[in-house]
């Protein structure tokens, strides 16, 4: 599709969820206009922990170096646990230690080639901004989408006292943008959970801190429920602090230095205090993800308590389902129904993961109950498994010809690729066919539209005729097909987003015919 519009796709929102969408779509070479109606960027550390799966898809637009040489993320690399005690200068009362916890050193080699890494939001959404305008990327700051009109064939929205128009919109305002609401999409779960204030401080804390290095510290003799983390592990800190709604104005910088001191558990500590920020932890999801030409990512579609460090990852996986499906439908690659599996796909993923990070929350003020700790909640599930461990089940994965009782082995169609070395890095930019030992005939092979097909044999000529004739490019990779639940005869088809849509356990009769077939299934072309 050719557009005439003002841009292909408006993004609402410039904080890490809408920046991520602006970097991903313009990597697949659509037109982006971030809007935000800040004048700026964030300027306090809020979200901070990125976790492996979410930093694969960095990788792949070049972002992960980057992300890693920001002074959290170097300052942080080598902080791990969760502790509790009296103070910091005081008595250690207990350590996280649950089988669900998958801490920041946690070893995910087997799953992925990157690792954790805790960058702080004031720090990343810089780069997120900057890598999104290196791609073409517009943005606007000091902007607000208004009369937004997503039910046409195109989007209608006023910004800056004109008319905007666009093909499709993805609204990542956050929590209480208001987008979603004009959009009458409603939300379900349970609500609010608890408020916080976040006092973003700085002290020297480098002697009462000792050798610990921790991720969050929370603190039993302050009088109030509160956490500290660490910013830079010397001077800069925040400190989480519960409080009843509306309570913004009872934390003048007073009562602030009053409570990092008793956290601190150093009365004269002096302390300034760079910030201080309410935020309100939830628990809801919205309804659903789509209203027309208008799609929910982030916190517009789902909230969740910040234990566990899911929320921002989530959203940032949201938006880049959404960005290759975009892509490809503008492209005319894909059917416009493509866009269905957005909301089929990554709801419940979202679903589930606000169930887990509510169950993280009610488990951990065990911690600090006083005696034997109660075991966790049986329904409490590995954080590797939350990251790396859901299936999609939607019309954009189709089953496969495995015989009965073939051992179900990972790369079934619906989940995530297998990590075999550095071979994730070959997906991203789009469909990838990865053969078993014995399938790609004579080498592996692309189709690239303009500079035809190189490559031949086996699974690389039937690539070859299924992306001619469909006009999507293919690439073909030799790969372990046991890795995958295949035959060495066999493929497994894999979507830009590493994860697998269609798998033959071997070369059929006619392997163009089924791989057209699975392929045009995948993205709608049943007309082709």
């Amino acid at each position: 599709m050719t557009s005439r519009n003002d841009t292909e796709v408006v993004v609402a929102g410039a904080g890490l969820v809408g920046l991520s969408a602006a970097v991903f779509l313009s990597w697949y070479g659509v037109r982006t206009l971030v809007v935000e109606r800040r004048d700026g960027l964030h300027n306090h550390p809020r979200s901070r922990g990125v976790n492996p799966r979410t930093m694969e898809l960095f990788r792949q637009v070049g972002l992960e170096e980057r992300i890693r040489a920001t002074g959290s993320a170097r300052a942080l690399a080598g902080n791990a646990g969760v502790l509790v005690a009296e103070s910091l200068a005081g008595r250690q009362v207990g350590a996280l230690d649950a089988p669900y916890f998958g801490d920041n050193d946690a070893d995910y080699s087997a799953l992925s080639p990157c690792r954790w890494c805790m960058c702080h939001q004031d720090e990343l959404e810089p780069l997120l901004l900057r890598r999104a305008e290196e791609l073409g990327a517009r943005v606007w700051f000091g902007a607000e989408l208004t009369d937004v009109d997503p039910a046409g064939g195109q989007v209608r929205a006023s910004i800056r006292g004109r008319e905007l128009i666009a093909d499709y919109l993805v609204v990542a305002d956050g929590a209480g943008g208001g987008l979603r609401e004009r959009l009458g999409i409603g939300q379900a779960g349970q609500g609010t959970v608890a408020d916080f204030m976040n006092i973003d401080f700085e002290a020297d804390l480098v002697d009462v801190l000792g050798d610990r290095r921790f991720i969050m510290c929370y603190l039993t003799a302050v009088g109030v429920r509160c956490a500290l983390l660490p910013i830079d592990n010397a001077r800069r800190w925040m400190l989480h602090v519960v409080c009843e709604p509306g309570a913004e104005a009872e934390f003048t910088e007073e009562h602030c230095v009053r409570l990092v001191r008793a956290a601190a558990g150093v009365p004269d500590l002096p302390v300034t205090i760079r910030g201080v920020l309410p935020w309100r932890s939830a628990a809801r999801t919205a309804t659903r993800w789509r209203c027309g030409r208008a799609f929910l990512a982030g916190d517009a579609a789902h909230v969740m308590p910040p234990t566990g460090a899911f929320g921002a990852n989530v959203g940032i996986q949201d938006a880049h389902n959404l960005a290759w499906k975009l892509a490809m439908v503008l492209r005319g690659q894909a059917a416009p129904a493509l866009l269905d599996t957005y909301d089929t796909e990554r709801r419940p993923v979202a679903e589930h993961t606000v169930e887990q990070a509510v169950l993280r929350a009610k488990d951990r003020p065990r911690l600090s109950a006083g005696g034997p700790a109660p075991a966790p909640s049986a329904g409490l599930r590995p954080d590797a498994e939350v990251i790396f461990g859901y299936r999609y089940r939607s019309s954009a994965v189709l089953g496969d010809d495995r015989p009965p009782g073939a051992v179900m082995l990972d790369g079934s169609p619906g989940t995530r690729a297998p990590h075999e070395g550095s071979t994730l890095d070959l997906f991203g930019s789009g469909f990838v066919l990865v053969t078993g030992a014995d399938g790609a005939g004579s080498g592996a092979g692309a189709w690239s539209g303009a500079g035809g097909w190189s490559g031949a044999g086996g699974w690389s000529e039937a690539a070859g005729v299924a992306a001619r004739k469909l006009g999507v490019p293919l690439s073909v990779h030799a790969g372990d097909g046991s890795r995958y639940g295949v035959s060495p005869a066999g493929a497994v088809l894999v979507r830009p987003d590493a994860f697998v849509a269609w798998r033959s356990w071997q070369c059929p009769p006619d392997p163009a015919h089924e791989l057209t077939t699975a392929l045009a299934r995948v993205l709608h072309l049943s007309g082709r």
